[in-house]
């Protein structure tokens, strides 16, 4: 790609779908998430679109013009949209007036700049990822490590996977952030709590999420479930890579596999959120708990990079946590509070964390 198309589109400082206010005319470079026709009560066709920037996404409508401008919003492509940010049933949207196709080599360039990303360098993560790795006192958990993440196929994948389709760590390198954040956690309660197997901790924390990259697909930066995903999911996917990735190392422990499968399958730690256990050892519960803590954190850290003006604001009613939360804004959260958030939430949330 020319170093003068990306250099000319990233020096344009451009308003982020989080920024807009009603009222406001927009005509900016957009990633279509999703796009479907509908009809008005009197047969009418328009276009029903989820719009798509790094600070989240919008609903949008396009009331004129709907057949045409529907063969060109193929999910996963960037359009130049032109319209207008308006206020409908308390909540923005976009008055679509027209969508215009790009240059291939500038849908790539923008591309970049709308696909959300982790804000931690890759390099840097990669660096606590390996230390962690090399952290195990037992041997053969060493190697399981060694095998899993330096796979050909599976270790590029998990550094650049999403750890959610929309909820929590829903960007690139999601996924890795994720899991790191999570196991500094584990260590630190492992060296709180002497009960506990510190190494058994730590490679659940490693390992609880690993079948996501099978689960989740990402088409050119829309992110969704792939049919294994929604057929089989991500705790039972996963726990099929450590058992297959154990049955390859000579003499691995069958009463440690069977903790580590124990890990994997009751982290979601209830029934109803999918578990197909429940959390039955020590490590497991403290797991299942970390990973609760970790991921609505991360959700109310997107939360708050929404808020305008300082001090508390009351949120919109929240169905994942089925309430609404009193949230203070990114710049009131505190003398150590990081001075942008990593990506804030999608402003439409599902009813599921994980």
């Amino acid at each position: 790609m020319p170093e003068s198309i990306v250099s000319s589109i990233t020096a344009v400082p451009r308003p982020t779908l989080a920024q807009l206010v009603g009222g406001q005319t927009l005509d900016l470079p957009l990633l279509i998430q999703s796009a479907t026709l509908g009809e008005t009560k009197n047969g009418k066709p328009y276009l029903m679109l989820v719009l798509q920037d790094k600070s989240g996404d919008i609903a949008a409508r396009a009331w004129s013009d709907a057949a045409r401008l529907a063969a060109l919003a193929e999910p996963g492509r960037v359009l130049r949209v032109r319209g207008q940010a308006v206020t409908f049933q308390d909540k923005l949207q976009i008055k679509v007036d027209t969508l215009d196709p790009l240059r291939p080599d500038e849908e790539e360039a923008y591309r970049a700049t709308l696909v959300p990303s982790s804000s931690r360098a890759p390099e840097e993560m990669e660096a606590e990822l390996q230390g962690l790795l090399r952290s195990f006192a037992r041997p053969e958990l060493r190697r399981l490590m060694r095998r899993l993440f330096g796979d050909a196929e599976i270790g590029p994948l998990f550094r650049q996977a999403p750890a959610a389709k929309k909820m929590h760590h829903a960007y690139r390198g999601g996924l890795l952030e994720h899991t790191l954040s999570l196991a500094r956690l584990a260590d630190r309660v492992a060296a709180h709590y002497p009960r506990l197997d510190r190494d058994l901790l730590l490679a659940g924390a490693l390992l609880h999420d690993l079948g996501k990259v099978y689960e989740l697909v990402d088409d050119n930066g829309v992110f969704g479930y792939s049919d294994s995903g929604r057929l089989v999911g991500h705790l039972v996917q996963g726990a099929g890579m450590v058992r297959d990735a154990a049955a390859k190392i000579s003499d691995f422990p069958p009463d440690l596999l069977d903790q580590l499968l124990h890990l994997i399958l009751s982290h979601h730690g209830r029934y109803e959120y999918g578990a197909p256990c429940l959390p039955m050892t020590p490590e497991a519960i403290v797991l299942h708990s970390l990973d609760d803590i970790d991921a609505k954190m991360q959700y109310l850290d997107g939360l708050a990079a929404r808020l305008s003006g300082p001090g508390p604001h009351w949120t919109d009613y929240q169905r994942p946590l089925e309430r609404r939360l009193f949230l203070r804004g990114r710049e009131d959260a505190g003398p150590d509070a990081e001075e942008e958030a990593a990506d804030p939430a999608p402003p439409t949330p599902q009813p599921r964390l994980f």
